[in-house]
């Protein structure tokens, strides 16, 4: 069977399963992934490959891998994972919590120029000599050449500053489990505007409440969220200009210290999609790209994270 394009076409199954392995067994770029499968048994039987057949060319399998972004297959591969979660009574639908990280994009200061800039032939194409000293560089009169989507941005103050995406997730409270996931360029009030995209979709008509650091202290985010009748249980910025916009009316109930305490959980998700998925650093351009493989990896780590959580009940059964 081919494709329009005149390549073999890969089933989607099969493609999905493939993707799976990379991002559970860290195989860091498709040509060795192709290698493992073509050697594994293992491997060969989850893809659902027989031993004798062989193992794709690394360009086919890109090329049908791209195929699946028209689709949005990795958003709706997350929310039937989801959907099964909630079905084994894994999920909570009244406790959340938000936060984003940082993805270091696939490009290279050298690549960061100025907008109108000429192109000029480089001294080396392989490696060109760029002398930025002294520039003064911003993402309004500079952009990356390798990817426009990409911002420059640093994790804090007296931080390198590298380009960069802004990946936010919103995990539920009950056992840490990713429900969504917004990928935003990285443009300083990523993580807040991600927040409220993400707490709109939350399903049911009940209250609910939103754990959150520092960082979503601000009078506009708390004021969003109790328009979408979320109660912002956010973590205090006392030394904010105003000072925090979370009184006693919601640090005095006990809910909140134990909001305050399950967020923290997410930082667990968020080390598994850097060092075990590669999210560290992606190996995908452009925004689309980039957000397809972070919520394909968010699904990735709810797979990993029910197989712990239903193998006490496995065992007993």
């Amino acid at each position: 069977m081919y494709a329009r394009t005149g390549r073999p076409s890969i089933p989607p199954e099969k493609l999905l399963r493939a993707q799976l392995i990379q991002m559970l067994y860290s195989v860091r770029s498709e040509r060795l992934l192709m290698e493992e499968i073509d050697y594994s048994v293992l491997f060969r039987w989850f893809v659902g490959m027989n031993l004798d057949e062989p193992v794709w060319d690394v360009t086919v399998f890109t090329k049908n891998r791209d195929r699946l972004l028209d689709g949005d297959v990795a958003r709706e591969f997350l929310c039937q994972v989801v959907k099964q979660a909630q079905e084994e009574n894994l999920t909570s639908d009244e406790h959340f919590t938000v936060d984003g990280t940082l993805i270091e994009a696939w490009a290279s200061l050298k690549s960061f120029q100025r907008k109108e800039q000429k192109d000029k032939p480089p001294d080396d194409p392989g490696n060109p000599s760029v002398d930025f000293h002294g520039e003064q560089r911003s993402n309004e009169t500079h952009e990356s050449t390798s990817d426009p989507d990409a911002l420059l941005a640093r994790k804090g103050t007296g931080k390198e500053a590298k380009l960069s995406y802004n990946g936010n997730l919103l995990v539920e409270n009950r056992n840490g489990l990713i429900v969504t996931t917004e990928l935003f360029q990285a443009n300083g009030t990523a993580e807040r505007d991600a927040a409220l995209v993400m707490l709109e979709q939350i399903p049911g008509g009940h209250r609910a409440t939103v754990g959150a650091d520092k960082a979503y202290d601000t009078a506009g985010f708390v004021a969003e969220c109790r328009n979408l009748e979320v109660t912002p249980h956010v973590a205090q910025n006392i030394k904010r200009r105003g000072g925090s916009a979370i009184d006693a009316r919601t640090t005095r109930h006990g809910g909140y210290e134990i909001s305050q305490k399950k967020r923290k959980r997410i930082e667990e998700s968020f080390g598994w999609l850097k060092t075990i998925a590669l999210m560290r650093k992606v190996r995908h351009r452009g925004i689309h790209k980039v957000g397809w493989v972070f919520t394909f990896a968010a699904a990735a780590y709810n797979l990993v994270r029910m197989r712990k959580l239903l193998s006490p009940a496995v065992q007993s059964a």
